[in-house]
């Protein structure tokens, strides 16, 4: 499902624990994809080493200038050519551990940079 901020105000994630993400006021189990803008709680994304361009297509469509990508309680590194393939269409992609990629989309949010993080919640 694909929520969309009306007011103007940002989406900002409140705290991580294992298997839960704090956005705002709800608790998320699922693994997601939050912009300062829109949250989208039902992302499936494959195993670490198989996204691809195509599994990240959701989080794409959110027009990110930097891509942060959680991929868990650990970092773990999908196919070493996914960077360069976004590195074309101009997004930087940041891999590491999902706590990290939640400090890190608050902090480039609310300085208004076009972030997207894409969250794997284990």
């Amino acid at each position: 499902m694909k929520l969309t901020r009306e007011t103007g105000t940002t989406y900002l994630i409140r705290g991580w624990e294992p298997g839960v993400i704090h956005i705002d006021e709800e608790h998320f189990t699922s693994h997601l994809i939050i912009a300062a803008d829109q949250l989208v709680t039902d992302w499936s994304p494959p195993a670490i080493k198989d996204i691809s361009l195509a599994s990240l297509a959701p989080a794409l469509a959110l027009q990110p200038g930097i891509l942060l990508l959680g991929t868990g309680p650990a970092v773990s590194f999908p196919d070493a050519d996914l960077a360069g393939l976004l590195a074309i269409d101009g997004i930087g992609l940041e891999i590491m551990a999902t706590p990290a990629a939640c400090r890190t989309f608050n902090v480039l949010a609310v300085e208004g940079r076009p972030v997207v993080a894409a969250l794997i919640n284990q």
